[in-house]
Parts: C-alpha cells; sequence; structure tokens
C-alpha cells in the first residue's frame, strides 16, 4: 500500500522547509478577526522547529490580484503567529527574490519567516513555473499544510512540487487526507449528507456523486428552493437559481431510482425580506406565500432532520440551513449542529466555513470526529476530484507514517 508521504517520514532536521500554510485569516481594520487557520498549522511548525528545522512559511491573502495592496499585507498575520509560537517571526518584504533569498539562507535553526502575501504576484495563481522556481529557491524540503488551497493549481501548491522535494504533507493535511478518504471510501451505514447554503451549482457535483453512498441526503439553505420549485412547490419570493431547477429535477429522479432519500424542508420561517428586524412567521407546509421569502428551515423541519441524523452513524455536514449570518434565522443551523453532536456511534465531518461557526459557537467542535478546513477542498474531494495539492506531493510506500525524529 502506498500513501502521500508526510512531514513525520521526512528528514528535517538542520533543514530549511519551506512550509505552504493556509492564513487566509479574516481581517478588520487590519486586525485578525479569527485566528483558527493559524491555530491549526501550529501542530506541524511546533514538529519542524522541535525537530530542528528552520521554516519559510508562504501564503495567500485575500485577493490582491497580483499587485501589492497593503490592506493584504500579511504584517498581522506575522504578528500574532509571533505570540502563538512565542518566538520571533520575521517578515519578508516579498515573496522571491535575491533579497529574500539571503533573509531564507540566513534562517538560523528554529527561525521563521513568513513571506509576504502570494498573490502579490500574478505567478502565484497563474501556477507559473518561474514564480514556482523562484519559491523553491527558499527552502530545502517542501510540506503542504494549508488543505485549504489544495483544490488550487497555484504555484505554490502545484508547480513548487517539480523543483523542491521531498514533498510533503503537513499534519493538518495528512488529517484532513485520512478522514475525508474514510468518508469518501468507506463511510459506515446509514450515511446521511446535510447540505445547505445558498446555490445548488456550488454542490450538484457532490450530490451526484453521493448518491451512490449514502442512504439520504438532507436539503436546507436556499439551495432547498430551487429542489422544492423543481417539484412543483411554491416558493414565494426565495431564491431560486432558474437555470439549475432541471438540473435539481434530474438529480431528485436519479435520488429515487437508486432509493435515496432526498429530504427537503417541511417547513420554513419566511418573512418579507432578509433585513434584520424584520417579523417573521413560521409556514405550516412546505409552501411559501407569495411575497415572502424562506430564511432558515422551521421547526418541523429540524425535528425530521434530526430525526434522520439520530439514525446515522456517518454523516457528513456542509453549508448553513438559513441566513446564518442574521438572528433569528440562524436557529436551522445551531439546531443541526446540536442534532450532529447528540449522534451516538456516529462519524461526523462537518466543513464549511458557517457550519464550523455554528459548532464553534456553541462549543461542539469536539463532539464531531474532524472537522475540516477546506470548504471548496474538501467538497471537489468528496466529488471524487483529484486535488492539485494532493496530488502534487510524493508518495511513499507502507501502511502509516512514522516519526522522523
Amino acid at each position: 500500500m502506498s500513501h502521500t508521504l508526510s512531514v513525520r517520514e521526512i528528514p528535517f532536521a538542520s533543514r530549511r522547509v519551506f512550509l505552504r500554510v493556509d492564513f487566509n485569516v479574516p481581517l478588520e481594520a487590519g486586525r485578525i478577526t479569527d485566528d483558527t487557520r493559524l491555530a491549526a498549522a501550529l501542530p506541524t511548525i511546533r514538529l519542524l522547529l522541535d525537530g530542528g528545522a528552520s521554516i519559510v512559511c508562504a501564503s495567500h491573502l485575500g485577493r490582491p490580484k497580483g499587485k501589492p495592496r497593503p490592506e493584504a499585507s500579511l504584517r498581522p498575520v506575522a504578528a500574532r503567529l509571533q505570540e502563538l509560537l512565542g518566538r520571533k517571526v520575521t517578515l519578508a518584504p516579498d515573496c522571491v527574490g535575491a533579497e529574500v533569498e539571503g533573509m531564507a539562507r540566513a534562517l538560523p535553526r528554529g527561525g521563521v519567516l513568513l513571506l509576504e502575501n502570494l498573490r502579490f504576484h500574478a505567478g502565484e495563481e497563474q501556477n507559473d513555473d518561474a514564480f514556482a522556481r523562484g519559491l523553491a529557491a527558499l527552502g530545502e524540503a517542501y510540506v503542504n499544510d494549508a488543505f485549504g488551497a489544495a483544490h488550487r493549481a497555484h504555484a505554490s501548491v502545484a508547480a513548487i512540487t517539480a523543483h523542491l522535494k521531498p514533498a510533503a504533507a503537513g499534519l493538518l493535511m495528512d488529517r484532513e487526507i485520512g478522514m475525508l478518504t474514510r468518508l469518501r471510501d468507506r463511510p459506515e451505514k446509514p450515511y446521511v449528507a446535510l447540505l445547505g447554503g445558498a446555490k445548488v451549482s456550488d454542490k450538484i457535483d457532490l450530490i451526484d456523486h453521493l448518491l451512490g453512498r449514502v442512504d439520504a441526503i438532507l436539503v436546507g439553505g436556499a439551495m432547498a428552493y430551487t429542489f422544492l420549485k423543481a417539484a412543483g412547490v411554491a416558493v414565494g419570493g426565495s431564491r431560486v437559481e432558474a437555470d439549475r431547477v432541471d438540473a435539481a429535477r434530474a438529480t431528485a429522479a436519479r435520488a429515487r431510482e437508486r432509493g435515496v432519500r432526498l429530504v427537503l424542508p417541511v417547513d420554513h420561517i419566511v418573512a418579507d425580506g432578509p433585513a434584520p428586524g424584520r417579523p417573521s412567521d413560521t409556514t405550516p407546509g412546505a409552501a411559501i406565500p407569495d411575497g415572502m421569502v424562506g430564511l432558515d428551515v422551521g421547526p418541523q423541519t429540524r425535528a425530521v432532520f434530526g430525526a434522520e441524523i439520530a439514525r446515522a452513524r456517518t454523516v457528513f455536514w456542509n453549508g448553513p440551513l438559513g441566513l446564518f449570518e442574521v438572528a433569528p434565522y440562524d436557529q436551522g443551523t445551531l439546531a443541526a449542529a446540536r442534532a450532529i453532536a447528540a449522534a451516538e456511534r456516529c462519524f461526523s465531518v462537518v466543513g464549511g466555513g458557517d457550519s464550523v461557526a455554528a459548532i464553534t459557537r456553541l462549543g461542539l467542535a469536539d463532539r464531531f470526529a474532524h472537522v475540516s478546513t477546506g470548504g471548496g477542498a474538501s467538497l471537489e474531494f468528496l466529488s471524487g476530484l483529484t486535488l492539485p495539492g494532493v496530488a502534487a506531493l510524493d508518495s511513499a510506500s507502507g501502511d502509516a507514517p512514522v516519526a522522523s525524529r
């Protein structure tokens, strides 16, 4: 058996490791509002530092479109990372070039250099080979711990591995691959997928792939209105992807053919608009009156979904069930988090920003088998697609990685 090479299997003592991380954190007025992604990278960083390596960290932040933009600088990230590590973190003025190469070569054992935003260069998103060579010149081994960027064929994720070996998975990447592979290839039955969010188009490929694996798919969020519309149910002024109604109808037909229960909301929380503070009501059934907008699943739907989850041995959840960012339309999503956390003997995996935010708010993260850091990456992985950032890593023989120190 072969597996993706792990950081635990490479000799990194006294070596300079190029570590691709996902420090794409939310910023407000130059301050980090959520450092979860920094904390997620700490185990790999500490493993390398404790083993005697020096580290060149690289990440993107935001969408600066190939040009330096002060508001997208990683300076706040360097400061917070230094606090979390309890050791000096130097921010480089760029991510390639002679000056940065000199800073990398001068790193002492245990030193940490954080490169400036990779996306300040157009070559990053273009997977440009020359830019990748410039990045590779900064390290003596490559480790990718940025699962959230693994579905992007970018220079620091894919092209760099042609110039820098060995190329291994960090601890976070390794865990993501292992957990999602179990979910994709070896789910214990009954297997229930809970899917929410705004767009059917974002998840139609995933749903089609899941039809051969799951026993039930529970659909919430705005994407449910497209499925309801396809089933001939009135949805009032709710958000519908008109160009995806036929696709939703075809997906529902395939689900019936395969004996998969496609469970749609049976009631809704509605208002005459999504703005906070408007009077809301609960529909008596699945239909939504004209002039009203569906903003969350109703109490009957929460109970139906909860009963399906309680019977499951495997649950995958991605996407909010309502307008999560506006109270009280977060209650369906919070109810889902509680239901999954309460499911006994259940292998549960959650991914996606609002879904993760819900379980974090409730303090339930430790009740889930795995909380994925990669929303889009996890969806593509579970859809059966090959992720460029995973495919670019080296393979190793044997069943399990061994410690390298």
